[in-house]
């Protein structure tokens, strides 16, 4: 019997690929490709040649553009889209407590919709097809997720100065919407950071993703200031404490990783469960943290390091193309080796890393027959990436999310030809600018909690 039409056929693109082993670095580029798509899954990657009497219900014409693997944001607070630029040129406990805490004690569910409809919107256009999100109000960011197309990993963050309901409802959230948006939806529990959530708190949460088999994602060690701290205070780190309250004992992804020391690296090597850690350099370059995430510290022990942008209120952007290229930079500026990390590497970590760092290695982060079809086109004609020597190197150094043409999640075309096909940006913006005044009033004197590391 003849096979049915493939939904989606893509000619005439140059794919990357990763060998058998898709080790770190091991990236190559397949010319006059073509990808077979059927049922949201990559059934096949092939030649041109081998496709043109191929029916399909769909073919798009990739001359002369690059098929890449979806971007990744491993850790993101979305709907913080609408506090961008708010809180500028301050130091973190002036930025949390004079700024943004007041603030998010202002927010509705509304505004939590509208954010992150915006932060999808901008997410689609630079080339993201799914992101690891961890805020309040999440099933309003859900609903947005099964209706704009895109995959995303969600945690209903909370401190403990909610009471055992701030658990409760981070646990109810994570098991209610795990599976969703016909599977592109995960979860994970989402305690804020240990010096916001207490340990009984925290070894409630390793035995309740235990018992529900949850991920946890989580800040930790965010910076070295908190390590320090919480050495002074406690005499052990903030990964110490993830350690004795079992939190490692569980699937765990761990937000920025700046402060961790050299003595957390054992530490996170014996952990019992699958360690992640998610990495957005501009944040750190922008509070000026004299660290960063120790990337090839971390390489060395086997953890996995996806990238990430943070909110859109300390980032800016959400943007992980940049995350990408500066990730690249900054590694080498602060190792002082050039060597690291190369173009290869960085795109490793964009693509397959962060895949794993958010629990689906299996799923996503290669185009490969078997993986879901999650791949963006890139369009490399523009004068800042010609001429092409060394096309890994011109994807990190030289493209920008702009040059994404097309977006595509599960087989399903979200952005075709720089057009957005799932959201109306007009009309989010001018909804969310009605309500940007009662938002981001302060006069009030309240905040959702106090930052003091």
């Amino acid at each position: 019997m003849p096979q049915p039409p493939a939904d989606l056929v893509i000619t005439g693109c140059t794919v990357l690929v990763h060998d058998d082993q898709e080790r770190i670095g091991s990236i190559g580029f397949e010319e006059d490709a073509a990808i077979v798509v059927r049922d949201g899954v990559v059934e096949s990657v092939t030649t041109a040649a081998a496709v043109v009497d191929l029916p399909a219900a769909e073919r798009l014409d990739a001359r002369g553009q690059v098929a890449l693997p979806g971007l990744i944001n491993c850790h993101t607070h979305a709907p913080m889209v609408a506090l961008r630029g708010l809180a500028e040129d301050l130091p973190t406990e002036e930025w949390f407590n004079d700024v943004v805490w007041p603030v998010e004690s202002n927010l509705t569910e509304k505004d939590v919709e509208l954010g992150a409809r915006l932060a999808c919107a901008e997410m689609i256009r630079g080339g993201v097809t799914c992101f690891a999100d961890h805020y309040f109000s999440m099933d309003a960011v859900a609903a947005v997720v099964a209706e704009c197309g895109i995959r995303a990993h969600l945690g209903e963050a909370y401190f403990s100065s909610q009471g055992p309901q701030g658990r409760e409802k981070s646990v109810e959230f994570a098991l209610r919407h795990r599976g969703g948006a016909d599977g592109r939806i995960t979860t994970a529990l989402a305690p804020h950071a240990p010096y916001t959530v207490d340990d009984a708190d925290l070894a409630a949460t390793a035995e309740l993703a235990r018992d529900h088999g949850l991920p946890v994602h989580i800040h930790a060690s965010e910076n070295r200031d908190q390590a320090d701290t919480s050495l002074a205070r406690h005499g052990v780190t903030p990964i110490d404490v993830l350690e004795r309250t079992g939190i490692l004992d569980t699937d765990v992804l761990i937000a920025h990783g700046t402060g961790i020391l050299d003595r957390d690296l054992p530490v996170l090597q014996r952990a019992g469960g699958r360690t992640a850690v998610a990495t957005a350099p501009r944040g750190y370059l922008k509070f000026a943290w004299p660290t960063t995430t120790p990337l090839r510290a971390l390489h060395d022990i086997g953890i996995p390091v996806g990238l990430a942008t943070d909110g859109a209120a300390s980032n800016n952007s959400l943007d992980v193309w940049e995350s990408m290229a500066l990730t690249a930079l900054v590694q080498k500026s602060t190792t002082g080796d050039p060597r690291w990390l190369t173009s290869r590497q960085a795109l490793h970590h964009a693509m397959l890393q962060s895949a794993r760092a958010v629990g689906l290695g299996d799923a996503v982060g290669s185009i490969a027959p078997g993986r879901r079809a999650d791949l963006v086109l890139v369009d490399l004609t523009g004068p800042h990436t010609q001429p092409v020597h060394d096309l890994a190197a011109t994807l990190v150094h030289s493209a920008r999310s702009s040059d994404v043409r097309t977006t595509i999640v599960d087989g399903r075309i979200l952005m075709r030809d720089r057009e957005l096909l799932t959201i109306d940006v007009p009309a989010v913006v001018g909804e969310l600018g009605e309500r940007l005044p009662a938002l981001v009033d302060r006069g009030h004197g309240r905040r959702i909690q106090e930052y003091d590391t």
